[in-house]
């Protein structure tokens, strides 16, 4: 990595790359996460609240993303670092519990606890790594950057209504932005992230779980649901159909990830480092999924009688962001278009003006047999062989 000597907070090469439990226990807190994001939607479907939630998951998901990095590059089980994730989890609890009102009241709570998070990550590590300049130098970027952003993140919270969300909206693709074309800070340059800062194997699995995570909320949801149904047979209906769902996003999705760790696979899967480009990816899944929590919340209330525009768009939609975002994932990967799930797209696509005279189960039953059509090609038809070139780092 560097001739410098490695400062012992930096995780060394050969030791094991899996995750710790306490990065496990870090994801837990994102099952509530998701679920007051997704209940928020519920709330108003309107396109405003859309772009408010879209944000407040944005500002969630680099909390998340940080975290997973400090953990691939920094020991995990060094008492410090996990001192930090544990108040990294607490701080992460606090902006889940201001998502409600984030856009009104709470708003200084949110950027409070997003920025106390931030502070106190890099006061741990700018320090701990002063014996290694180059290492020491990625935190001090990323610092730098959270102080560019502070100015947007701080004066969308003193204002309301639309003058926030457009503050904020700047604020998190600055945050997300500025790491894409790696930090760059006067002085310091930019950070290579084709360079080691990524171990691979312990941050793709990071990733893998946090996906199960968010269908854990979708289980949650699904529980709830079933539990306040007082067994109304529409009600339990709609509680099973949303239940399929989890299942089928569960398979389509470890079902490529087997495809992509198939002996064939393997070698030239590993040489695309995991970076920006995979936690994107994911994100973009994740939030099609947190749309799902949100829909199947509405349908279980009401299964029957007239779907609203709002409806259809999220039962539909949130399918559609995760095949999108599986799609992004596989291109990131290995180079190619998973052609079943673009053809999958189009489908809930076309299928949309056609919806709204179903009932809201009936529309999530056409969803569901849509993604399980999309898995049925995809397990049948001959598996195309990946890349054997060298893919760049992304």
């Amino acid at each position: 990595m560097t001739s410098s000597p490695l400062p012992r907070i930096l995780r060394r090469r050969g030791e094991p790359e899996f995750p710790t439990f306490l990065e496990l226990f870090f994801d837990l807190v994102y099952i509530f996460m998701f679920s007051r994001l997704a209940a928020g939607l519920v709330g108003d479907l309107s396109a405003r609240n859309a772009a408010q939630t879209a944000v407040l998951l944005l500002a969630a998901w680099w909390v998340w993303v940080l975290t997973a990095w400090l953990t691939d590059l920094f020991n995990p089980r060094l008492p410090l670092i996990q001192a930090t994730v544990l108040v990294i989890m607490f701080g992460t609890l606090v902006m889940a519990i201001a998502i409600p009102r984030a856009f009104g009241t709470h708003g200084w709570l949110f950027v409070a606890a997003y920025f106390a998070i931030h502070l106190v990550r890099d006061s741990v590590l700018i320090p701990g790594t002063r014996v290694n300049r180059p290492i020491q130098a990625r935190s001090i970027r990323v610092f730098f950057w959270f102080g560019v952003t502070v100015g947007p993140w701080v004066a969308g919270a003193l204002v309301d209504g639309t003058a926030r969300l457009v503050l904020w909206s700047i604020a998190v693709a600055v945050d997300l932005g500025s790491a894409r074309i790696g930090w760059p800070t006067p002085r310091l340059g930019r950070t290579e992230l084709a360079s080691q800062i990524f171990t691979g194997a312990h941050l793709s699995e990071r990733h893998r779980q946090i996906f199960i995570i968010s269908l854990g909320e979708l289980i949650l949801t699904v529980g709830i649901g079933l539990a306040a149904s007082d067994f109304e047979v529409s009600r339990v209906a709609a509680c099973t159909i949303a239940l399929a769902n989890a299942l089928l996003l569960f398979q389509m999705y470890f079902h490529r990830i087997r495809q992509l760790l198939a002996p064939d696979a393997v070698s030239t899967v590993e040489r695309v480092r995991p970076g920006t480009a995979t936690s994107y990816t994911h994100l973009v899944m994740v939030a099609g999924v947190v749309v799902i929590s949100a829909s199947d919340m509405l349908v279980i209330g009401r299964p029957f009688g007239a779907a609203p525009p709002g409806w259809i768009v999220a039962i539909l939609g949130g399918p559609a962001l995760f095949l999108l975002g599986s799609c992004l994932f596989d291109f990131v990967v290995t180079g190619r278009i998973l052609w079943p799930r673009v053809l999958g797209l189009v489908v809930l696509g076309a299928l949309g003006p056609a919806m709204p005279l179903l009932p809201p189960l009936a529309i999530m039953v056409v969803a569901n047999l849509v993604l399980l059509l999309t898995l049925i090609v995809e397990t049948v038809a001959p598996r195309s062989r990946l890349t054997s070139a060298p893919l760049p780092a992304r």
